[in-house]
């Protein structure tokens, strides 16, 4: 083995794969069965350790169809697995089982009922004010439910919001390229250009760059406790990148009998 060259197993499929260090990002597709990147193998190992506070590959997970989790748009090489561990759903935005998470409401069925979400790379995506989200994850969890949430986010000052006064919008293709067009609530007309798509168009388009500052006021303003960045590299399942930032974070809905 050359040197710089990291042997792991990947957490997902269990695949023994290798690949240079210096070429692991956080979005790179690091093991060739599966597809999975450090992102969504970090995704894994921080529901394993705070579910069981073990380490655990995701066919090492035991069967707990006593714990009831939500997966919003959740990556298809670990969705698929935790529904035969878990009672767990993956919902989507555009596609059955839908689910808004920025909705104005929340349907009184899916008010308190989830032990855990995940959310990785949604938030960003999501049309101002992010806050509504928030909130509503934390009305979905029962008391001491998880939220496990990655998004890409820098240490500036100041969360960037491209679009903050975002309202009645359309996306329109022109001269090769897209462009957003918004009419504010005062009745302002905007042009767009130089847009941002994260794999794709329509619901991947970049809303905002969250600062990590910025993220710890939206949990606290939603009433989450117990925020953990889980920033500790895990090498043994190729689970690192360079940056000290866009780790994943943890937060709890406050626990039964305890007020804020």
């Amino acid at each position: 083995m050359q040197p710089g060259t990291l042997f792991f197993q990947c957490n997902i499929c269990g695949t023994l794969c290798t690949i240079e260090l210096a070429s692991l990002a956080r979005e790179a597709k690091s093991c060739p069965n599966c597809n999975s990147s450090p992102r969504t193998r970090a995704v894994i190992r921080t529901l394993s350790s705070c579910l069981f506070r073990e380490n655990l590959i995701l066919s090492e997970f035991p069967i707990r169809k006593d714990i009831k989790g939500l997966g919003l748009t959740d990556a298809e090489n670990y969705a698929s697995q935790l529904k035969q561990k878990f009672d767990y759903v993956n919902t989507y935005f555009h596609q059955e089982p839908r689910l808004d998470i920025a909705s104005d409401s929340i349907a009184p069925e899916q008010r308190q009922v989830y032990d855990f979400i995940i959310s990785s790379e949604v938030f960003e995506h999501i049309v101002p004010p992010v806050q509504v989200a928030f909130d509503n994850v934390y009305q979905m969890l029962r008391r001491g439910g998880l939220l496990l949430l990655t998004v890409p986010y820098g240490l500036q000052p100041e969360t960037i919001e491209h679009f903050p006064e975002l309202h009645e919008f359309t996306l329109v293709e022109r001269d090769g390229g897209c462009e957003l067009h918004n009419l504010t609530k005062s009745g302002v007309r905007q042009t767009f250009r130089n847009l941002v798509f994260h794999g794709g168009r329509g619901s991947t388009l970049e809303m905002r760059v969250f600062c990590y500052s910025d993220l710890l006021r939206l949990l606290s303003a939603a009433g989450f406790v117990d925020v953990a960045v889980h920033s500790a590299p895990d090498f043994r399942h190729g689970i690192w990148w360079p940056q000290p930032w866009s780790l994943p974070i943890t937060a709890r809905k406050l626990p039964a009998g305890v007020r804020p």
